[in-house]
């Protein structure tokens, strides 16, 4: 999945996805998301990975370096950004389908588009129609359209 700050920017990262997606799956991750955008310091180039045993600073290093490389050779990005990698963290975004499906039963705070509103609940289902939760007891079928967000809610 992609995302950045503007329909350039979410261009380039679609194209950096379609591009490092299988050298980062041959190196045994998941490619997760790849994000492009301007912050303050300049322009980042954000890829997240997951594998199940988790990700260490030596995971991200290795995938830092086959990724560089690639990306000096095909040159989509500006010549000037910096390469971040990292993990999806405890509060990570759950983007497709897979996010979901590897946190069945685990609770999930949804954002809404209409009315604005935070739905949470543990996921109980996914389809194409949509993202299923039970939340209080009951079931609750949020369809994709509706979901602004959804990121993991950390228990502790």
């Amino acid at each position: 999945m992609k995302k950045s700050g503007g329909e350039y920017y979410d261009r380039i990262a679609g194209e950096v996805f379609t591009l490092i997606e299988p050298v980062v799956s041959d190196l045994g991750y998941e490619l997760v998301e790849v994000v492009l955008r301007r912050e303050q310091h300049g322009l980042i180039l954000r890829v997240v990975i997951y594998q199940p045993s988790g990700i260490g600073v030596d995971d991200c290093a290795k995938v830092s370096r086959e990724v560089s490389h690639l990306l000096d050779v095909e040159d989509l990005v500006e010549p000037a950004y910096f390469l971040e990698v990292s993990s999806p963290g405890l509060d990570r975004p759950l983007v497709t389908d897979r996010d979901f499906l590897r946190y069945l039963g685990k609770p999930v705070g949804l954002g809404i588009n209409d009315p604005a509103e935070e739905i949470i609940g543990n996921i109980i289902g996914v389809d194409e129609a949509g993202i299923h939760l039970e939340v209080e007891g009951n079931r609750v079928d949020i369809p994709r359209d509706r979901i602004r967000k959804a990121r993991l809610v950390i228990e502790f």
